[in-house]
């Protein structure tokens, strides 16, 4: 009934409807503003930034997992980043979302990597308790920091 595959080129319309979706679940629908040549640039040319994978009940989309690679200096080793996890409303309680989790912890095993990392909304605690029941812990001493727009490109001009 399940089935997890790799994301192909001919899915980047699919992947930017799960974006959009997830964009409107977590409440700022505007704040997704990927194009396809975007992601095709980023995920399908000849150095990924980004991988996907698509999870299919009985042949029909129903989720899909956006991630990539990141690198500890501590462990010395590279580590597997969740940067998007989305399960359509109609598919939820399959197992859908548990299933692709666990195919990334999978692939993060056998990359090598030393963690499996993802930041989940506060007030979703739906899915922080399921975070948990998986064995994820909250890091509640890091704070998230982020520079984008006007701020960022504030911040580059200031290199000299």
């Amino acid at each position: 009934m399940l089935t997890i595959r790799a994301a192909t080129e001919s899915d980047i319309p699919l992947i930017l409807d799960f974006i959009r979706a997830l964009a409107e679940y977590e409440r700022e629908p505007q704040a997704a503003v990927a194009t396809a040549e975007d992601l095709r640039r980023d995920g399908f040319a000849s150095n990924p930034k980004f991988r996907c994978v698509i999870a299919e009940w009985e042949g029909r989309p129903a989720g899909f997992a956006f991630y990539f690679y990141n690198y500890s200096t501590w462990q010395g080793r590279p580590g597997l980043y969740l940067e998007d996890l989305f399960v359509k409303p109609e598919f939820r309680g399959k197992g859908i979302g548990k299933a692709l989790l666990l195919y990334l912890a999978k692939t993060a095993v056998a990359e090598g990597c030393g963690r499996f990392q993802w930041q989940v909304l506060d007030w979703n605690t739906s899915a922080i308790d399921f975070y948990k029941s998986l064995g994820a812990k909250t890091l509640n001493e890091w704070l998230t920091m982020r520079v984008e727009g006007e701020a960022l490109e504030r911040m580059a001009a200031m290199a000299k």
